[in-house]
């Protein structure tokens, strides 16, 4: 460092103990800002017009690799209830990639809160108002 600098910061540092010795050597932390935080809570229920469920499912155009990342997630960490999709289960066929991701995230998204946040998996994910449910295979909805 220039001669300058190392006399700035040495200025500094001299200032900064002045302003602790003339407070009496305490130290005060300054209080959180009291400018109120706007939260967005997520809806009461999945309703996104009257009248109008809606589910999670995997998003067609995703790529494998992330898929197969989220539903690892999903299954795992997230806790969805995945055991619909274990072999033989109601929702194990048809046997892909797709169709088991969109039941573990539905899973999630029903049970946390039905919110975009709770359908997003990386961007995997997407909402729709079709039910995805097939055959014996009946996806959750807050209904």
């Amino acid at each position: 460092m220039k001669s300058k600098e190392w006399i700035i910061i040495y200025e500094l540092l001299m200032v900064e103990c002045y302003i602790v010795v003339a407070m009496g050597g305490r130290l005060e932390l300054k209080a959180e800002s009291t400018i109120p935080t706007p939260t967005f809570s997520p809806p009461e229920a999945n309703r996104t017009g009257i009248d109008s469920t809606t589910w999670c499912v995997a998003h067609p155009g995703a790529s494998q690799f992330d898929l197969e990342n989220a539903l690892d997630w999903a299954c795992g960490v997230g806790g969805a209830d995945c055991s619909s999709l274990q072999p033989g289960a109601a929702c194990y066929r048809p046997d892909t990639l797709l169709s088991h991701a969109s039941y573990a995230f539905n899973s999630y998204y029903q049970h946390n809160g039905n919110s975009d946040v709770a359908c997003n998996f990386g961007g995997t994910a997407t909402i729709t108002s079709r039910d995805p449910s097939y055959g014996s295979c009946k996806y959750l909805s807050s209904e």
